[in-house]
């Protein structure tokens, strides 16, 4: 396998809440030889993109800056730090006036951006980068006869010609990569339904109405796991059945599933 090597952006979410996705993260990918590297990092930027566009998207370039310093593309666990350094991208690209501004305020800092740096999702870089093929032929244990719920969270899909995932309408990128770790992805209607969490500060009812739909109908669909590949889908899943002793439809980060497949300890998957 070609020497393969990022700056690893786990984002605010990840660290704070959900260090079992950071951890499962570096085991996965560390097992199969790619090199991770931490920079100073700041937050993605997401908070503030309501506030003042610019603070946003300086905080993005901040990062893309420290990345392209490195000489290191950026990968991320989070679909949300994925869609918005990747926003930022093009927002760059687009906005002249921007860029100006951006450009300023990074100079103060000795930084500079012009694109170099990329920004990759986790998932990706396994099926393409790593590859399917072996990734199958790493595989020790495969987790057969366990009935998966792919959710592919909004901001690895939409707006599609910023994310340049999957097809927004019909991916199949998750359930490939879950169905090498010998589990069965299932097919269920709510799949590419939004997990809630955005509204959740907003109209908590709702974003919890949602989030119950999506598991009631994945469990309908024959699921026994909710595999995820966001810290806030993940957490809202969680959130919405913290109270209960045995959850019907259990939560499982894919960097989990494959790092059992794999073989590797749970300990150091954060199970």
């Amino acid at each position: 396998m070609t020497a393969v090597k990022y700056a690893l952006f786990l984002g605010c979410k990840i660290p704070a809440r959900l260090p079992a996705y950071a951890a499962s993260t570096r085991a996965v990918l560390q097992h199969l030889g790619v090199t991770l590297v931490d920079l100073e990092f700041n937050c993605c930027g997401y908070p503030a993109r309501d506030v003042s566009r610019d603070a946003f998207v300086l905080a993005a370039a901040r990062n893309l800056a420290l990345a392209e310093q490195a000489g290191l593309d950026l990968l991320t666990p989070c679909a949300c730090c994925f869609g918005t350094l990747r926003h930022a991208i093009t927002f760059l690209e687009e906005d002249a006036a921007l860029r100006s501004r951006v450009t300023q305020a990074l100079a103060a800092e000795g930084l500079t951006w012009s694109g170099q740096a990329q920004v990759e999702h986790v998932l990706p870089v396994l099926a393409k980068v790593i590859g399917v093929d072996a990734l199958a032929a790493a595989v020790r244990a495969p987790r057969s006869g366990l009935r998966v719920a792919a959710q592919y969270g909004c901001h690895t899909l939409r707006p599609s010609n910023v994310a340049r995932f999957d097809n927004p309408m019909a991916p199949t990128l998750f359930e490939t990569l879950i169905r090498l770790t010998g589990a069965t992805p299932i097919d269920w209607p709510r799949r590419l339904d939004c997990c809630g969490d955005p509204l959740h500060g907003a109209n908590t009812p709702l974003s919890e109405q949602i989030t119950r739909a999506k598991i009631a109908d994945a469990l309908a669909s024959g699921a026994q796991v909710m595999c995820t590949a966001c810290p806030h889908c993940h957490l809202r899943f969680d959130g919405v059945q913290a109270d209960v002793a045995d959850p019907s439809l259990r939560t499982l980060l894919y960097t989990q599933l494959l790092g059992l497949a794999l073989g590797l300890p749970e300990k150091s998957l954060g199970l």
